[in-house]
């Protein structure tokens, strides 16, 4: 039995980014797989303030929050998925503040200062939507800059990125198509068997 957690940072609660998390949810609740499901819009916790404290002491100053409690579950996942629309090309502010405050425990740094990753070997899946359609969500960099900037986060702290999902066009809210649901299926299908 493997463990998942499902970062969805959509305020939305029928998002296309929720129907996506939600399809990959089931997939692995189908593979026998636990899986945490996290609204990161939900989360009561504040936001990072820079005292650099968590730096040493492994350990936020801050009292236990949400931010404390999620932070362990991806600790001790063996894959992650992360969904977040895009906001001006990059992720949403509350999932931008929630790994801020998660610094201390995704990465730490060597004594000349050089990052070392925390979570080396876990495996993580991207999934975002943006309202610019194909191929200006890619040629503006929409899309591309919220991949761009999860990987940033999850790549200096040790995932491997094990599938990308972007869909463009979102405007019109039409959903997610019966070929969207088979890929979200397969590619939840593909982080099951490498975590």
């Amino acid at each position: 039995m493997k463990k998942f957690v499902i970062l969805n940072a959509s305020p939305r609660p029928n998002s296309n980014i929720s129907q996506m998390l939600n399809v990959m949810r089931n997939e692995l609740l189908a593979s026998g797989d636990i899986v945490n499901y996290v609204d990161v819009c939900k989360l009561q916790f504040r936001p990072c303030v820079g005292c650099m404290k968590c730096r040493n002491a492994h350990d936020c100053v801050m009292p236990e929050d949400d931010a404390k409690v999620i932070l362990r579950l991806v600790q001790q996942c063996d894959g992650l998925i992360v969904g977040s629309p895009c906001y001006w090309g990059n992720m949403t502010g509350q999932l931008k503040t929630l790994f801020d405050r998660w610094v201390y425990g995704l990465m730490d740094h060597s004594e000349q200062g050089v990052p070392r990753p925390l979570l080396n070997g876990k495996k993580a899946i991207l999934v975002t939507t943006c309202s610019t359609r194909w191929p200006f969500n890619l040629i503006f960099k929409q899309s591309l800059g919220t991949v761009r900037a999860l990987k940033e986060v999850l790549c200096w702290s040790g995932f491997k990125i094990s599938g990308v999902i972007q869909k463009s066009g979102t405007l019109n809210g039409e959903g997610i198509s019966s070929r969207e649901n088979a890929k979200c299926r397969k590619i939840a299908s593909k982080l099951h068997c490498a975590a």
